[in-house]
């Protein structure tokens, strides 16, 4: 089994730890990839996107979404005084607004393109923004983000997905049919606004971002197992393949990242 990596080593721009981060990307059971990522220590941001709306579409929406992403912290990361698309929103860091506004814009140009083949394409994203001693978690759709502290395997994120809903109603059994379908993804709406968490980081903190098709085939235990590994390149190729062996069918992209 072949996998795309990506590693990293840095401190970030901000950052108050030593970052190290990789990344593994495989297309799984499926004829294409349209799972993509962005690994940048440089900036002190990571991307997942998972595409839908076909082989072309899918492709093309994840890596609009990354690359709107990477395009707008390398343009603003170091300008603390622009003036935001939408304003710069008060009780948000800068790194904050940095972060929504990118996902925002990456929804804008996604729905920009949606015509002829790439009518119905759309993505779902985690991001996670490195903000001093904090984490920024943003999130559309169900793709997801763990963190790992102290041995305790914990979500980040929520899907938007409708089995996220009925459980939240309190039903008991969900149909199969009906357990994937999101409710929310980058492109999906004009105006899709991510999800937010604030997390402070501790030393040995790390953070996992992946798509549906590395957490829906993996139990928290495994992944717990997995993501404990010392060597962060390790520990991606070890989810990635995991996964695979496990039986998934989809895409499967996982990033990791550990502070020092």
């Amino acid at each position: 089994m072949s996998t795309q990596p990506v590693r990293s080593e840095a401190w970030g721009p901000s950052c108050r730890y030593r970052v190290e981060a990789a990344g593994r990307t495989h297309v799984g059971r499926r004829a294409h990839n349209e799972d993509a990522m962005l690994l940048d220590e440089e900036l002190g941001v990571f991307v997942v996107a998972d595409g839908m709306g076909g082989y072309e579409g899918g492709e093309v929406a994840s890596q609009v979404v990354v690359e709107t992403v990477r395009r707008f912290f390398a343009d603003n990361a170091g300008d603390a005084e622009l003036t935001w698309p939408w304003g710069f929103e008060p009780g948000r860091s800068f790194v904050t607004n940095l972060l929504t506004v990118a996902l925002r814009l990456a929804n804008r140009e996604v729905r920009a393109r949606r015509r002829g083949r790439l009518a119905s394409m759309g993505a779902t994203a985690v991001a996670a923004a490195v903000d001093g001693a904090r984490v920024i978690v943003a999130h559309v759709g169900d793709s997801r983000v763990y963190r790992l502290r102290g041995g305790t395997l914990e979500p980040l994120t929520r899907d938007h997905s409708l089995r996220e809903q009925l459980r939240a109603l309190g039903a008991q059994e969900i149909p199969e049919g009906i357990s994937h379908v999101i409710t929310r993804a980058i492109g999906m709406g004009d105006e899709e606004e991510p999800d937010l968490r604030v997390e402070s980081l501790a030393p040995g903190d790390t953070l996992l971002l992946c798509s549906d098709g590395l957490s829906d085939p993996l139990d928290d235990a495994r992944l717990r197992e997995l993501l404990a590994h010392a060597d962060v390149e390790q520990a991606a190729e070890g989810l990635v393949r995991a996964a695979y062996a496990a039986g998934g069918t989809d895409n499967i992209t996982a990033l990791v990242i550990r502070f020092r």
